[in-house]
């Protein structure tokens, strides 16, 4: 097995490599560029923070994959970052590099010609210098809190003989980007305004010598223990989960960033004042925050974005659904398989929307972990409570960085009426169901949608996510239980079709894999091929090898921490790892177990990673129509063959570009997925009319003026 810190930092250079991409439109390889320090942040807030507290609170304990204590896991990511940083400079610098040829250039101001610098520094005096709290650090100065991930520049000062120190934070309200007034080829300039602080600096600090001066950024721990402190009496949660948020700013650093070299003294001395080692200190020479880079889409001209970035994607609309029909009814006569992006979400918010005013509709109950920040499903619920109807939402306030968002989402579902619930002590509630309860022709019946990720309309655009929404019964009076036990704090419910963590989700897949050894030793056609953003699990790793030991082919598509080494001879010869990195994020959550039309097939919320399996509420349904099945195992198919974007992991733990044979084998699986594939893309069936399909399109008069 593989080290859990070590397989991410992996899986970041593999969207560093996205970067390098020729075949990438350039923008969009800037993007990328984006994302991988992104990436780095939350890695270094969230793991490297929470080791360090390892460190401080348990020196001696063991990763379970590899033996390695705290210290040695800290010695070996600060080891395999410092290269990373190197290769993101040198690809920082090939893009910025081929930007500028097409007319997109970042200018230092010394560069510039000397009536666009006097025109720099008027406007510097004028509208950045009042807004700047520089600060010189000595004796009577203390060293100010640097807040996290806040940019600042770092001087080294002299006057006469006596040498200090200078800090001049980064404004908020001061726009990042200066554009300048276009050249004669018509390129699009800018200066960066740290850029413009370095260079200044001097008038800032008027009376002293600038001798040195950097960019800084300090990463603090943001690994916050959210449970602390709930015990206490007559508590608000949303008002914790506030005071949480704020004490973020200001936990230990864990990083220090610099984006040019400056003397030892200095570094020397900001290590001190930052209490980190000097293996903690990382040279960037590409800006430390390059989200401006989506800022640079609204400046450029047609021409300029056919080319340097891709083109729209525009999700189609779902075979299996009619535009003209009632979701509600449709929902009601068959299962519904979308797929996103490739799919648009529509579906399920009309479906939602629906339900928010028809009189049928009793109530709607719903998990959200991260929604968006303008969320048009947000909005229907609040219409649904504000219609009557019984709405139940379940909000995860502990989704790591949404923390904000969904407090004051939460805070308005409950002003509308909606009953607003906020999970259990100790597990997060990270599933995504829907409930729709309804009364049609005088019987209850229910609608429920499971999906492998957010209810969150900007990432659906982004995100390959499955959604099922099925009005089978059997699945229906579990999510009744479910959502019954969540409002209790039962964690341990019993479920007859649902696979919900912690109780039966990790249990159920260990099973099934018991069962497909049982049948590969029986000689009996036998597979395992699981879909998953990591894997880091113990217990269903070391079953993974059990299985292959025993002959059963395992296929992993893990986009990202795989802890699982495969071919590794007598242990995982028959398990073969996949990592697909491009355009869209890999999302979804597929369980497979068999082979051929036989194969049973899951989709849900949960990773096989501990945190997941035992320590999240999580959710997995299982498809039980024929055609949706085959179509799921049609995907899957396809990206175990991906020879673009498919990199596949050997047994010393690297990755190669992937490449199928030339003689890729179609057996019975692959010919039965085609033609099922080839029946779920006919149009939507008809759906037989009922009483109250009269209501279609209309918003009944007595819910609206009360």
């Amino acid at each position: 097995m593989q080290n859990r810190e070590l397989s991410w930092l992996k899986f970041n250079e593999r969207v560093l490599e996205e970067a390098n991409c020729e075949a990438t439109p350039l923008l969009e390889r800037f993007k990328f560029l984006s994302i991988f320090t992104t990436n780095l942040d939350e890695f270094f807030m969230v793991r490297v923070g929470s080791i360090t507290d390892y460190l401080l609170a348990a020196p001696d304990s063991r990763d379970t994959k590899t033996g390695m204590t705290p210290a040695q896991q800290l010695a070996a990511i600060f080891a395999a970052v410092g290269p990373l940083y190197r290769l993101h400079d040198r690809s920082f610098e090939a893009v910025a590099k081929a930007l500028s040829k097409k007319g997109i250039a970042r200018c230092q101001v010394a560069d510039l010609p000397e009536k666009e610098q006097r025109h720099l520094e008027k406007q510097f005096l004028k509208n950045t210098l009042p807004l700047l709290s520089p600060q010189i650090i000595d004796n009577r100065h203390p060293f100010p809190h640097i807040g996290n991930k806040q940019l600042n520049v770092a001087v080294t000062l002299r006057h006469k003989e006596k040498i200090c120190f200078g800090i001049i934070p980064l404004p908020p309200m001061v726009e990042r980007i200066t554009f300048l007034e276009p050249a004669e080829d018509k390129a699009l300039r800018f200066v960066l305004t740290e850029d413009l602080l370095c260079h200044f600096a001097h008038l800032v600090f008027d009376m002293y010598e600038v001798v040195e001066r950097t960019v800084l950024c300090v990463t603090r721990n943001a690994d916050i223990d959210t449970e602390a402190g709930l015990l206490d009496e007559d508590i608000d949660y949303r008002q914790h989960m506030k005071r949480v948020i704020r004490k973020r700013l200001r936990l230990a650093p864990v990083r220090l960033e610099l984006q040019s070299q400056v003397g030892d003294r200095f570094v020397k001395y900001l290590c001190g004042k930052l209490h980190i080692g000097r293996d903690q200190v990382f040279l960037s020479r590409a800006p430390l925050d390059l989200s401006y880079c989506f800022a640079l889409e609204g400046k450029l001209s047609p021409a300029q974005k056919l080319e340097l970035l891709d083109p729209p994607f525009t999700p189609q609309r779902s075979a299996l659904v009619d535009p003209g029909e009632s979701m509600l009814r449709q929902a009601l006569a068959r299962d519904i398989l979308l797929s996103y992006p490739f799919e648009s979400m529509n579906p399920f918010l009309n479906l939602i929307k629906e339900a928010s005013y028809h009189p049928s509709v009793l109530s709607i109950k719903i998990t959200l972990y991260r929604i968006a920040r303008q969320s048009k499903l947000a909005e229907y619920l609040i219409a649904a409570a504000e219609n009557g109807k019984d709405v139940t939402v379940l909000m995860e306030l502990r989704a790591r960085f949404d923390e904000q968002n969904n407090i004051e989402w939460a805070q308005r579902l409950e002003e509308a009426g909606c009953h607003v619930i906020y999970g259990t002590d100790g597990y997060k509630v990270h599933s995504k169901i829907c409930l729709i309860t309804l009364r049609d022709r005088g019987r209850i019946r229910t609608i429920t949608q499971i999906g492998t990720g957010n209810y969150n309309e900007k990432t659906a655009r982004l995100y390959t996510d499955l959604s099922i929404i099925t009005p089978d019964l059997s699945i229906g009076e579990d999510a009744v239980e479910f959502f019954k036990n969540m409002a209790m704090g039962n964690l341990f419910g019993h479920y007859n079709r649902l696979w919900v963590a912690p109780v039966s989700f990790k249990q159920s897949i260990l099973a099934r894999m018991d069962e497909e050894i049982a049948n590969c030793r029986a000689g009996e056609p036998c597979g395992i091929t699981i879909k998953c953003n990591s894997l880091t699990d113990t217990e269903i790793m070391a079953k993974l090898v059990e299985a292959s030991q025993a002959g059963v082919k395992v296929q992993l598509i893990v986009r990202g921490i795989c802890c699982l080494t495969p071919k590794v001879p007598g242990l995982t010869d028959n398990v073969s790892v996949v990592s697909i990195v491009g355009r869209f994020l890999e999302h979804s959550r597929i369980y497979c177990f068999g082979t051929g039309e036989f194969t049973r097939v899951y989709i849900g919320s949960g990773d096989m990673m501990t945190r997941n399996t035992e320590h999240r509420v999580e959710i997995a349904c299982p498809i039980q129509d024929k055609e949706l099945k085959a179509r799921i195992l049609q995907m899957v198919h396809v990206m175990l063959g991906d020879n673009v974007k498919g990199r596949e992991q050997q047994a010393d733990g690297t990755y190669l570009q992937r490449t199928p044979p030339a003689d890729w084998p179609v057996g019975s699986q692959e010919l039965f997925m085609e033609e099922a594939v080839a029946a779920a893309a006919k149009p939507a069936p008809p759906v037989k009319k009922t009483a109250w399909s009269r209501w279609k399109g209309r918003a009944p008069f007595s819910w609206f003026g009360r």
